[in-house]
């Protein structure tokens, strides 16, 4: 993620509707089926994610109304129990009301509890290894979240339609899920809109049908993808599907909206052509592209701001009109695909290998493009008064994952150790390690230990003063 203007801080209530948890029956009870965890073991958000199981794959199907801003939505959601399962959670936030549930096939019990959870019991347990289908029909107005220190996420109605920019919570606030950077699933798209507007989301599209005043558009992710990482924008675009230099697919929308009047003509070929120069050089330095496409959407959307990497086609959202995307932001989300979303961290504590990795990509894109050394930008930032020196990069704290330690001291550790390590070596790594974890989950011990295994080098020193101690670094 990188900020373009802070995000706006008005608080939505979310609001959860209790229930009692349905007992355990005498016979799930005696044969050892158990319910599965209600967290994923994320100490910064122990209500996200779910355990006892798996998923695999989901098949979001919704038709939207952007004149009342709801959703008709049935979602399934295909899994693999990892214990004997007497019934499982999956996060569900907000007001949408479900009409419908089974597991299978046949109507389970469920209720409503807690701050995300929807609790499912199955008309018998489901044992390990074992693969079941949830299908969920719900509808109503997806209500966002508004976060004190994190700001706006989830279903975001815009000027003429919406767009879900879901970290790092924010995809529960329009499909059930397991709503953990630990889980990463497949996923296919089915959503019918008015026919004056346009769908995108993660992969690649799978066909439009028009049908009277709507049309229904299909999109397919065949890769692993993190829930955080799952978009969708529905509006007016002016939308390029074309190929870069090295045939690699590449889909671009831009709003008309979020673009100044003078620009308007040729934002949306200049957008296209900037993601694909900056893919291009991104292969030559991070190694083989890990998605079947990319691309990105440029949208107006109210009390965002920022832009977000959601895979294969990171989100560029403003809350006013202007330029398109610079290269360099562009170039920070995209290094995103490489870090962060085909490696992402286990748990969000690690952040700083997505958002130190994504700034010093930054750098590396000046650097090699005429602009300030990556060394300049070190000196700039280490000298600033404006840099943050609190706190542990590897541990910022549940309320600091998008604070300045993150993003520029993550980016001041990468260029320290390009400097210990000398260039060969890093670049050497900096292609190595994403093709090592590809489509995978790291921690920041992980990737230590993969340096020095890859360096032969002992550099502990180095990732402990510049990583776990709080205060500046002296160089």
């Amino acid at each position: 993620m990188a900020r373009i203007t802070p995000r706006a801080l008005s608080i939505t209530a979310i609001t959860a509707v209790a229930g009692l948890l349905i007992p355990l029956s005498a016979a799930q009870a005696q044969s050892g089926f158990t319910p599965g965890a209600p967290g994923a073991g994320d100490p910064y958000f122990p209500d996200m994610g779910n355990g006892g199981y798996d998923a695999q794959h989901y098949s979001l199907s919704l038709t939207y109304d952007p004149g009342t801003k709801a959703i008709d939505a049935h979602a399934t959601i295909r899994a693999r129990a990892t214990q004997n399962l007497s019934r499982f959670n999956l996060d569900f936030l907000g007001p949408l009301k479900i009409s419908a549930l089974t597991v299978g096939g046949r109507k389970a019990s469920y209720q409503r509890t807690g701050a995300q959870e929807l609790v499912i019991t199955p008309p018998k347990g489901l044992r390990r290894g074992q693969s079941f289908t949830v299908d969920v029909a719900y509808s109503g107005v997806p209500q966002n979240i508004d976060d004190d220190a994190l700001g706006v996420s989830g279903w975001i109605a815009t000027h003429d339609g919406a767009v879900a920019v879901s970290q790092p919570f924010g995809s529960a606030t329009w499909f059930p899920v397991n709503d953990t950077t630990s889980d990463k699933a497949t996923y296919d798209f089915t959503i019918t809109v008015p026919k004056d507007l346009k769908v995108l989301a993660n992969g690649e599209p799978a066909g439009t049908r028009t049908h009277g005043s709507a049309t229904t558009f299909r999109w397919v992710d065949r890769q692993p993808t993190a829930s955080e990482l799952v978009m969708v924008a529905i509006g007016k675009f002016d939308v390029k599907d074309t190929r870069t230099a090295s045939g690699l697919r590449n889909i671009t929308a831009v709003d008309p909206a979020a673009i100044l009047p003078a620009n308007q003509a040729t934002a949306g070929a200049d957008f296209n052509k900037s993601t694909a120069d900056v893919i291009e050089w991104q292969r030559k330095v991070f190694g083989r592209y890990p998605f079947s496409s990319v691309g990105g959407v440029t949208v107006l959307a109210p009390n965002v701001g920022y832009a977000l990497e959601t895979q294969t086609r990171p989100v560029y959202a403003r809350s006013r009109a202007g330029a398109i995307p610079s290269a360099g932001l562009i170039a920070h989300e995209l290094g995103h695909q490489w870090f962060g979303n085909s490696v992402t961290p286990a748990q969000w504590k690690h952040i700083w290998l997505n958002e130190g990795f994504a700034t010093y990509t930054e750098w590396l894109y000046t650097e090699q493009h005429g602009g300030d050394t990556a060394q300049q930008h070190f000196d700039e930032a280490y000298d600033s008064a404006d840099t943050d020196w609190s706190g542990k990069v590897a541990d910022p704290g549940r309320d600091h994952i998008y604070d300045d330690l993150v993003y520029t001291r993550g980016a001041l550790t990468m260029h320290a150790l390009r400097k210990e390590i000398g260039d060969k070596a890093f670049f050497e790594l900096i292609k190595a390690w994403p093709e090592a974890q590809r489509h995978g989950y790291s921690t920041t011990e992980e990737f230590v230990q993969f340096t020095e295994r890859l360096t032969h080098k002992n550099l502990d020193t180095l990732f402990q003063k510049w990583l776990y101690t709080d205060g500046k670094p002296s160089v």
